[in-house]
C-alpha cells in the first residue's frame, strides 16, 4: 500500500526566511514562500527578462515501479503512458468514474515501469491506493526529493556552464540525470513560467548547495528568488491552469478546461473513460481568457454576466505589470466564449470585460517551443 505521508518542510526555509518570508502559507502540507521583502513585480521582471528562482518542492513526488507500473498508470490516467520514451515526461488527469477532474499529474518515465508522478493537492494517491492491490506495482512517496525551478531566458546559459550534460540539447519536456556544481541531480525542462526554464531534482542534503550555487553563478547575470505570489503572476499570463481553482464545477471534465490533449480514448478502458465518451460535446463552459477594464486584480469567484444574464466565474486572476492589464481566466458558458465577446465582471463594481486569446503573453508559446525546435 502506499506509505502514508509525512510532515514536509523544505530543507531551504533558512534560505527564504533570509529573504524576508515568514513561511505563513503552505500548500500541499509544505509552508511556501508566498513573499519575499522584493516586490513580487520585480521578480516577475526577473523571470521575463533574466531567469527567477522558485523553490517548488511542495509539490510531491511519487514513485511508481515495479512490472505492472505502466499497467497501473493507465489505468488511472486518462493519457497513454505507454507511448512515452524514458527520458520523456508529460501532463496528464485523472478522473473519477463521473469523468471529473480530481488530480492533473507530471509524470516521468525513468525507464520500463519505472516511473515518477510529480502531483499537487489533488486525489492522486487515494486513487492510487485503492487500485494498487489489483497491480504488480511499488507506489511510494520521495520525501527527500528537493525541486528547484529556474525560470527565464538565461536558465540556459546559467545551468549549461556548471553542467556536464547538453543541456541545450534537452528538449521541452524531456529529463535527464547528471550533477550540476558537483552534486548528482535530475534536470527536467519545463516549468510554470510560460518561459524556458529548468526544474532541477536533488536530494535535502544537496539542496542549500544548488540553491546557493544557483544564485551565486547568476547574479552577475541578475537573477534572483522569485516567491510564490510571482509564480501566480507568471502562471496566469501563461494560460497555465491550477487544480482545483481552476475547475469550479467540482465535477469539471477535461474537455471543460480545454485539455483534449490529455485524453487518449484510443487506449484501452481507465477510470472514468466511458464518462469522458458520454459527456463531450456536452461541455457546460469552458476556460476562457478575458482581459477586464481595471486597474487592479479582480477576484476569483467573482461572477460574469452578459446582459444581465449570469454567464460565468472567474476562477484565477492577476494585474499584470509587464502587459499593463487585468487578466483573468474564467469558466463561461460555450455560447459566450468568442473571441470579441463583451462581457461584465462583478467585483465589487461592474467591470468591463472582452473575451481574448489565451495565453495572454507569449500566446504562440515562442519562448518555450522556439520554431527551429518545433517540426
Amino acid at each position: 500500500m502506499l506509505d502514508a505521508p509525512k510532515a514536509r518542510h523544505s530543507i531551504l526555509n533558512d534560505r527564504h526566511r533570509a529573504l524576508g518570508s515568514d513561511l505563513s502559507t503552505s500548500w500541499n502540507g509544505m509552508p511556501v514562500p508566498q513573499n519575499y521583502s522584493t516586490c513580487p513585480y520585480e521578480e516577475t521582471a526577473a523571470v521575463r527578462y533574466r531567469a527567477g528562482l522558485f523553490d517548488v518542492s511542495a509539490l510531491k513526488m511519487i514513485n511508481v515501479t515495479g512490472q505492472d507500473a505502466t499497467a497501473f498508470l493507465n489505468h488511472l490516467l486518462t493519457s497513454d503512458v505507454s507511448k512515452a520514451a524514458p527520458g520523456d515526461s508529460h501532463i496528464s488527469n485523472i478522473v473519477n468514474a463521473d469523468g471529473a477532474i480530481i488530480d492533473d499529474v507530471l509524470v516521468y518515465v525513468d525507464g520500463p515501469n519505472q516511473y515518477r508522478v510529480s502531483h499537487g493537492s489533488g486525489s492522486f494517491e487515494e486513487a492510487a491506493a485503492s487500485a494498487q492491490s489489483k497491480f504488480a506495482v511499488s507506489v511510494k512517496h520521495d520525501d527527500d526529493v528537493h525541486i528547484l525551478s529556474l525560470q527565464g531566458p538565461r536558465a540556459i546559459e546559467i545551468l549549461a556552464a556548471h553542467t556536464p550534460m547538453n543541456l541545450g540539447g534537452l528538449g521541452y519536456f524531456q529529463h535527464q540525470k547528471t550533477t550540476l556544481f558537483g552534486k548528482p541531480v535530475a534536470i527536467a525542462r519545463g516549468g510554470y513560467s510560460a518561459e524556458r526554464g529548468y526544474e532541477v531534482y536533488c536530494s535535502s542534503a544537496d539542496a542549500r548547495h544548488v540553491w546557493d550555487s544557483i544564485l551565486g553563478a547568476g547574479k552577475p547575470r541578475g537573477v534572483m528568488a522569485a516567491s510564490w505570489s510571482c509564480l501566480d503572476i507568471i502562471r496566469v499570463e501563461g494560460g497555465l491552469l491550477f487544480f482545483p481553482f481552476d475547475m469550479p464545477h467540482g465535477d469539471t471534465t477535461p474537455w471543460e478546461v480545454r485539455a483534449d490533449w490529455s485524453v487518449d480514448l484510443t487506449k484501452p478502458d481507465f477510470v472514468g473513460k466511458q464518462a469522458l465518451i458520454a459527456k463531450k460535446g456536452k461541455e457546460r463552459s469552458f476556460i476562457t481568457g478575458i482581459e477586464v477594464w481595471h486597474s487592479e486584480t479582480v477576484q476569483p469567484l467573482s461572477k460574469i454576466t452578459a446582459n444581465g444574464k449570469e454567464v460565468g466565474v472567474v476562477t484565477s486572476s492577476t494585474y499584470s505589470q509587464h502587459l499593463m492589464k487585468s487578466l483573468a481566466m474564467a469558466q463561461i458558458d460555450p455560447a459566450f466564449t468568442k473571441l470579441g465577446t463583451e462581457l461584465v465582471v462583478q467585483d465589487g463594481g461592474a467591470r468591463n470585460a472582452i473575451v481574448v486569446r489565451m495565453p495572454f503573453y507569449d500566446p504562440m508559446r515562442l519562448r518555450t517551443h522556439p520554431v527551429p525546435e518545433r517540426t
